[in-house]
């Protein structure tokens, strides 16, 4: 638990450190609003004070002072005016770092790749991308500044204050004093609170899209009301996990209205003190500065815990953003490599495969998945990867996509090692082809351009004809522009498949992995998507992972898998 704590003060820190630059405008804004605010309060208490020492002493006292009618306004103009370009600022401080965090974490996802479905859920990422790193906006629009200007602020309302009524600038800040000790107290709770809030909201929000994706299956197994059941208590653990946080915010808010209220007793009591002296005296002639000093101590009260109100609101920020950070810290560090001389040369004439002595282990309670694998497919040519499930087939395919590591050895393309190649040239090398190929709600000429959206209308004609799409196309209802629900909802499983050889047929790569591409099809249509598939595979360095018995069409090297060991070869040479 320590080990977490230091990681997520590290993390804060850290993007504090990060956030301060755009919070500099924010920090200044807000200063000056504050100064102009005392400039106000100073105008008000002598207006005040000239009328009520003309009322008291029953004579005018001099003409009625007219500047503080017109500089007021000025000041009133000038803070709207600060106020507006302190909110600017500080909206533009959080969409700056949320941009940043959120390339970041997208980033981290995409390294982790497929792999990190195994141990986190989908809604529980798509919460860390979209809510929690929404939730950071108020980190560093308003926690970062309010961090600054909680000190910054009252330092310089004190010295006003000093130079008119030092015993009201030392009641001032002795209350101002006891403010951050409430903070911390109650801080470690509104922590602790959030965290265990953002916890039951990823909850909540991953088992609801779960189960929106499998209804089906839940209503078939008549476990709807179940479900429902049981979508209720996350919710209401929510609830209550919400108003525990809210419930520290207020006791932390009440911390300061004690303070607030216990400097205006003081300061009215030791102000009427000194008017009740000078009263007795006769009214001295200082008398209407003391009593325009007094006013303008009792009425400054408010503005100089102003921003401890911000940083205690603004510590709620805090807290969210150390609940978001439990979470993004989970997350794989995004890997940034510059890009090796050997991926210059990987696509001039083919790219061979190899595997050299590679090891890998998901879980050391379940044992290796790959043991010492070792094999070469040079460049043009198969290699099947046959095996029952369970075998290390889809780990060798992860290995390749390079969404995983291998624990030992290396894995080579062209010579140069996989984890040498930057993302980005990985991408445009490589088209892999799995068991459900994954279609979005759109059209089918949007789905199958997404392997390249600048593709001309003569390249797409020609990858729908390869991959045989034509042969239905004229059977739907408006042809390419057909829409599909998500996850090819509306099609058959060949067509869907049949739309995933199309795309890699216009992303034209020199390497092809095929992960069990006909699982779940038929026998006919398996043996016409595996015909559509060997037309696709001529040229390229492949590797197709299937236990199918039509595997016979691709002719070229195979290796048998067992428990993550090759048990036999047939042609496949080692590394």
């Amino acid at each position: 638990m320590s080990t977490e704590k230091a990681a997520l003060r590290g993390w804060t820190r850290a993007q504090t450190r990060l956030g301060k630059a755009a919070a500099r405008p924010v920090v200044c804004y807000g200063l000056l609003s504050s100064l102009t605010g005392i400039g106000q309060i100073w105008c008000v208490a002598v207006i005040l004070a000239h009328a009520l020492t003309g009322w008291r002493t029953g004579a005018a006292t001099g003409a009625f002072p007219v500047w503080p009618f017109v500089l007021f306004p000025a000041l009133a103009l000038t803070r709207a005016l600060l106020t507006i370009r302190m909110d600017i600022s500080a909206a533009r401080a959080g969409i700056i770092a949320r941009r940043r965090l959120r390339a970041s974490v997208l980033a981290s996802v995409l390294t982790g790749g497929p792999a990190l479905l195994r141990r986190t859920s989908s809604g529980a990422l798509a919460m860390t991308v979209v809510d929690r790193i929404e939730a950071l906006d108020g980190f560093f629009g308003h926690w970062i500044p309010a961090s600054t200007l909680w000190i910054a602020t009252p330092l310089a309302i004190l010295v006003p204050v000093g130079l008119v009524q030092p015993r009201a600038a030392l009641v001032l800040g002795l209350c101002g004093l006891v403010v951050p000790v409430g903070q911390a107290l109650f801080g470690i709770g509104a922590a602790v609170a959030s965290r265990n809030q953002f916890l039951a909201m990823t909850r909540l929000q991953s088992r609801f899209l779960d189960r929106v994706r499998g209804i089906a299956t839940i209503v078939l197994a008549g476990r709807a009301e179940d479900e429902t059941r049981k979508l209720a208590q996350a919710a209401e653990e929510l609830r209550v996990r919400t108003m525990k946080v809210l419930r520290v915010a207020f006791l932390s808010s009440a911390t300061i209205d004690c303070a607030m209220v216990t400097a205006l007793i003081l300061l009215a009591i030791m102000e009427g003190r000194i008017a009740l002296s000078m009263q007795a005296q006769g009214f001295a002639p200082g008398f209407e500065h003391s009593v325009t000093a007094g006013l303008f101590a009792l009425l400054v009260v408010p503005e100089f815990f102003a921003p401890l109100r911000a940083l205690a609101l603004a510590y709620q920020d805090r807290a969210h953003a150390q609940g978001a950070a439990s979470a993004i810290l989970d997350l794989p560090e995004a890997r940034a490599v510059p890009a090796p001389d050997g991926a210059r040369t990987v696509q001039a004439h083919g790219i061979m495969l190899a595997f050299d002595n590679v090891s890998f282990t998901w879980d050391p309670a379940r044992g290796p998945a790959l043991q010492h694998i070792s094999f070469t497919v040079p460049a043009g040519e198969t290699l099947v990867l046959a095996g029952a499930s369970g075998s290390g087939k889809s780990t060798i395919m992860e290995l390749l996509l390079g969404f995983i590591e291998p624990d030992e050895g290396r894995i080579l393309l062209n010579g140069a090692p996989l984890a040498t190649i930057v993302p980005d040239a990985l991408s445009r090398m490589v088209s892999w082809i799995g068991q459900r190929p994954v279609l979005f709600a759109g059209t089918l000429r949007d789905n199958i351009l997404f392997a390249r959206p600048d593709a001309d209308e003569e390249s797409l004609n020609a990858a729908i004809r390869s991959a045989s799409v034509d042969t239905f196309l004229k059977d739907l209802p408006d042809g390419l522009e057909t829409r599909i629900g998500e996850g090819g909802f509306g099609l058959s499983g060949g067509q869907a498949q049949r739309i995933a050889i199309a795309r890699a047929y216009l992303k034209n790569t020199p390497v092809l992995l095929l992960d069990e591409p006909t699982a779940h099809l038929d026998p006919a249509t398996e043996k016409n998507v595996f015909e559509s598939l060997q037309r696709l595979a001529v040229g390229r360095t492949v590797v197709l992972a299937t236990h199918s018995a039509v595997a016979h069409l691709f002719k070229g090297r195979r290796i048998d898998l067992q428990h993550g060991q090759i048990i036999n070869r047939q042609g496949a040479s080692r590394a």
